[in-house]
């Protein structure tokens, strides 16, 4: 059907979030007529209001609007056990399983020399600087990055990174499917590999 050009940009416009085909833009797009002007208002001002706000947090990388995120200022939270994940995403599950009460670190991509991703280009600077003032004992970095040849390269440079400190590197057991992304998985199998976490020899 040949909808009006501004309703066709409207529906290409839902079609760039992901997982979001043609048909439910279209549904979506239709049912912006349907909601008042107050509820529209609202919506754009939210979405303007997301990507102004939110940035990374000064200390762990992970999502926040302010300087330093919930998680990073809970002193309730275990501060020499830091769990190492690619993205937010990954942070997300882990809060929703329930099962971790130590703090993060977002490394925001993962080490892939064939896509030019070098060491340099994603937060690892930031979290050999904040081991040493952060950890007094019995220190731990749980590296939860997904099983592939990505995840595999950053775990053995994180690993060698810290070989020669008294630190404690873990990695999730392998239950977790080859491949799999960690903001895919059910909380129950997330916090499974989190309990059966193995130290990198």
């Amino acid at each position: 059907m040949l909808y009006p050009a501004v309703l066709n940009e409207t529906i290409r416009s839902f079609q760039k979030f992901p997982g979001v085909g043609e048909k439910s833009a279209e549904r979506y797009a239709l049912s912006l007529l349907d909601f008042s002007d107050e509820d529209i208002e609202r919506i754009v001002n939210n979405i303007k209001d997301c990507k102004k706000m939110l940035h990374p947090c000064k200390t762990c990388g992970n999502l926040t609007d302010k300087e330093i995120c919930t998680i990073c200022s809970d002193d309730g939270r275990k501060n020499n056990v830091i769990c190492v994940v690619e993205d937010y995403k990954s942070v997300i599950m882990f809060e929703k399983s329930g099962s971790f009460d130590g703090k993060y670190h977002i490394l925001n991509g993962l080490i892939s020399p064939i896509d030019g991703v070098y060491p340099e280009d994603i937060n690892l600077s930031t979290l050999v600087s904040r081991i040493e003032p952060e950890i007094d004992h019995d220190a731990e970095i749980i590296l939860a990055l997904k099983p592939s040849i990505e995840g595999e390269t950053t775990t053995l440079y994180i690993k060698k990174i810290f070989e020669k400190k008294n630190i404690k590197v873990s990695r999730l057991s392998y239950g977790i499917p080859m491949g799999v992304e960690i903001d895919y998985l059910d909380s129950i199998t997330l916090d499974r590999a989190l309990l059966d976490r193995k130290e990198i020899s």
